[in-house]
């Protein structure tokens, strides 16, 4: 099938309208509607209904919507991984959480430097979501994640248990500031401090908050790697029996991958987590 029949039925899945996918993608109405003949005379069924409103898909509609996203993904990035970059004999594609990019994706990058140089990598670092996505949809090798998703032909393995602490600024009394580390650890929290469950201050991205609290002063939840090196040097200190978090970490990635080139891949990630859990 072309894959611009596919694009195009996405625009207007996207744009909900023939006229306004043919506008986005440049091209005339009547473009797009052989585009939609085309594709479902192939298909064999019917995609749409069109009104004065616009365009709704139909059942089939429905059901072919997220085949075609898998079609056009998998087509962009085998456009982007081939031809193979010289001297290397296949790509991984990697990705992370914001939260875990440093410095553990950085660690699993310079292992992996020297354990396969044969290797080309790509390197996606976005929301738990979007990384759920690509892993199931085959166009993405493996991830670091929080909060996985377990769903039949993914396997999830338990990297580290690393600990969220109360901090505070020594010496510069400020706001409690809330970080929210997701949906497990917003339970838990609010249950613990029910007067902390809406605080004037939000952040979603844990290394503004921490920057943010040294600059202005403060308190808030960040997590123990991230706090030591503040610990240690005196800017920040413990609340002293403030509660803990557990917020561990896991590599998820497709059983059905290569064998030989995921035991590298995950060889040199756990070596990393080891050698790092002795300093």
């Amino acid at each position: 099938m072309d894959i611009e029949l596919a694009r195009t039925f996405l625009e207007i899945v996207r744009t909900g309208s023939f006229m306004a996918a043919a506008e986005r993608l440049h091209i005339t109405q009547t473009t797009v509607t052989a585009r939609v003949q085309n594709l479902e005379s192939q298909l064999g069924c019917r995609l749409f209904i069109r009104n004065r409103s616009g365009a709704t898909l139909t059942t089939h509609g429905e059901r072919f919507a997220s085949r075609a996203s898998q079609l056009v993904q998998t087509w962009d990035s085998a456009r982007r991984e081939l031809p193979l970059p010289e001297g290397s004999d296949s790509v991984v594609t990697l990705g992370a959480e914001t939260s875990l990019w440093n410095p553990l994706l950085l660690d699993w990058l310079s292992a992996l430097k020297d354990d396969a140089p044969h290797l080309a990598l790509r390197i996606e670092v976005s929301e738990p979501r979007t990384l759920h996505e690509r892993l199931e949809q085959g166009v993405m090798d493996a991830a670091l994640i929080h909060q996985p998703n377990y769903w039949p032909g993914m396997q999830v393995e338990q990297l580290l248990e690393e600990k969220l602490i109360l901090v505070r600024t020594t010496g510069q009394p400020g706001p409690y500031i809330y970080v929210d580390w997701g949906a497990h650890f917003r339970h838990q929290h609010d249950a613990a401090y029910p007067e902390n469950a809406r605080p004037r201050l939000n952040f979603n991205l844990g290394p503004l908050a921490i920057q943010h609290l040294l600059r202005n002063g403060g308190s808030g939840y960040f997590r123990t790697r991230v706090a030591q090196p503040y610990l240690e040097n005196g800017s920040l200190e413990r609340v002293a029996e403030a509660p803990e978090f557990s917020y561990p970490a896991y590599l998820v990635y497709p059983r059905a991958s290569d064998a030989s080139t995921m035991k590298i891949v995950t060889g040199s990630l756990y070596r990393t987590v080891v050698e790092n859990s002795r300093h």
